[in-house]
């Protein structure tokens, strides 16, 4: 066989062969000493494990304020991972910012405008207006979906401080002097919760005097449900869960993204104990090896509570049961779906997965995996210490229990509203928000979020409780409910929603990816043609692999069906 040199004398090509030599220099980007060892250093002796590639992406994003490619490819290295892979992740998550080499890094400051459907209703779009003409060079202004601030409309996130009922210049001057963190607002601590007899039931249960099935049964007799949305029972979940064959792993849902959702916040900030004392009983039912606790980060002041609080919740001995996992996400509503927060958990972008296998039988890491949100965990002590009958009786209308609606939009007295399940929206508005608005008469409501439609005010003395709005097209959701009035033209309030849809889409699949983006250029574009939109709105509704795109077309859909007189 002859050899042909290439003139370079450092490759061979081998006719016939198809194949060459391989070069001398591994081929693209060259690895550089000092990235290596910046990454090392920030790693510190933290664990070099796949699924913390999302938490090391964020030190990276925290320490240099951007992500920048020579780093990010010393993190592959560090974690054996693919150089694409690493960039696939951090490209999927709104809250991280690549940068090439040669590319201009972002400005040092960057302010996070709210545009979900609160926040515009209260002015957010002048806000960020007067913020485009008025930011001084190194500060960037960005629209953001929902920051779980709705009852404070309109709000930003200025660096990782959040600013409440902003104004431009309010938001000028924060940056100017520099308050770009968060502020911890005042909470139970360890310390106070335990003394009035918190922790009480979790003792019980881990020195054998509750069983588990005991526990399972009240929660069950009780009505409790799952309360991030789904309202699936909480007792048969667990009884599920328990019976699949270990080792099992549970998740805490703390990713509340819905616009109009704020109620996970307000436990996380202000009684976070019993929450976490719900969880470590839930671990102990199901015989989770561990527990991760996926929160959003957006929630930046319940991040640094709850690091601190488990801490003593450890150092007490409350939780050697288990293993408690802070997760950290990074901008992606579509994580508040079980099963794409499990794979984001494994350092992944947020995909949800195709079912079956559900996640109580394949989850994290392939295991049985018990997913609770934060609300339901809440009430788990509660009930297991003063009875089934105390917490099925708070109902009413034929509801069980205690619930917390978040109350925003056209009514003086917005915030979480801690009243019976089953409550009506003209009750929360006449009885617990202070009436409307001066100037504005109830015309509609969402009852659930986005993802659970709008309903006029003809028919706002239905029941607010699972099942009892599904008749009628929408559902109650995450009991996130919004009010609008006279003033509010359903055609936008549908526009805004079905944008957010379009700009959470995971675009996994082309139902969903592709349905909100026409969607939204029709809606967009004046008058309405409503036999293509409904038609749209099915193929959305039915061929969508997940809830958002099975979702997203309610709203629209909605304005169809109730509010005809807006589309002329």
């Amino acid at each position: 066989m002859n050899d042909l040199s290439n003139g370079g004398g450092n490759r061979r090509i081998h006719p016939g062969s198809g194949r060459r030599k391989a070069p001398v220099f591994p081929k693209g980007r060259l690895l550089g000493r000092d990235e290596t060892e910046a990454v090392a250093k920030l790693l510190g002796d933290r664990p070099r494990q796949r699924d913390m590639l999302i938490e090391y992406l964020h030190l990276i994003q925290d320490a240099e304020g951007c992500l920048p490619a020579g780093l990010m490819q010393a993190l592959g290295e560090e974690l054996k991972i693919p150089m694409a892979e690493v960039f696939e992740v951090a490209s999927f998550y709104a809250h991280f910012d690549i940068v090439r080499d040669g590319e201009t890094p972002p400005a040092p400051v960057t302010v996070r405008v709210c545009d979900s459907l609160s926040c515009m209703m209260a002015g957010a779009e002048q806000v960020i207006s007067e913020l485009e003409k008025k930011a001084p060079e190194g500060v960037r202004i960005l629209r953001a979906p929902c920051m779980g601030r709705c009852d404070t409309a309109p709000v930003c996130e200025a660096g990782h401080k959040h600013l409440d009922h902003i104004d431009a210049d309010m938001v000028l001057k924060a940056v100017e002097e520099g308050h770009l963190h968060p502020e911890i607002p005042a909470y139970k601590n360890f310390e106070s919760f335990e003394k009035k007899g918190g922790y009480a039931v979790l003792k019980q249960c881990l020195s054998g005097k509750l069983e588990v099935e005991k526990v399972v049964e009240l929660l069950s007799d009780a009505g409790l449900r799952g309360l991030g949305g789904a309202g699936f029972p909480t007792g048969r979940k667990w009884g599920l869960v328990r019976a699949e064959s270990g080792p099992r792993l549970m998740a805490v849902n703390a990713d509340e993204g819905e616009p109009g959702t704020f109620k996970d916040r307000y436990f996380l900030e202000f009684n976070p104990h019993s929450f976490l004392e719900g969880m470590l009983i839930g671990a102990w039912a199901v015989e989770a090896e561990a527990v991760y606790i996926y929160l959003r980060d957006e929630y930046p002041a319940a991040r640094e509570i709850l690091l601190k609080e488990i801490a003593q919740v450890e150092k007490a001995g409350l939780a050697d049961h288990t293993k408690i996992h802070l997760r950290r996400g990074a901008g992606a509503y579509i994580c508040g779906e079980e099963s794409a927060m499990i794979e984001s958990i494994e350092g992944k972008r947020g995909l949800p997965r195709h079912r079956p296998p559900y996640v109580a039988q394949v989850g994290i890491f392939s295991r049985p995996t018990l997913v609770n949100n934060v609300e339901t965990l809440y009430w788990v002590p509660d009930i297991l210490k003063n009875g089934a009958e105390w917490f099925a009786s708070q109902g009413k209308n034929g509801a069980k229990g205690l619930r917390s609606y978040s109350l925003s939009g056209r009514v003086r007295e917005p915030g979480i509203k801690l009243v019976a399940a089953g409550t009506t929206a003209r009750e929360l508005i006449e009885d617990h928000g202070g009436g409307m608005l001066d100037g504005h008469a109830f015309k509609g409501y969402l009852p659930g979020g986005p993802s659970g439609g709008i309903l006029p005010e003809s028919m706002a003395d239905i029941p607010l409780d699972f099942g009892t709005l599904e008749e009628h097209g929408c559902f109650v959701g995450s009991h996130a409910v919004v009010i609008l009035s006279d003033k509010d033209d359903m055609k936008d309030v549908a526009l805004n929603l079905m944008k957010f849809f379009e700009d959470e889409s995971c675009g996994q699949c082309t139902p969903c990816r592709n349905g909100t983006e026409k969607a939204v250029k029709m809606m967009g574009a004046g008058a309405w043609d409503p036999d293509i939109l409904e038609d749209l709105a099915i193929v959305m509704g039915d061929a969508s692999i997940c809830g958002l795109g099975q979702a997203a077309p309610n709203p629209l859909r909605s304005v169809l069906k109730f509010f005809p007189e807006d589309l002329k």
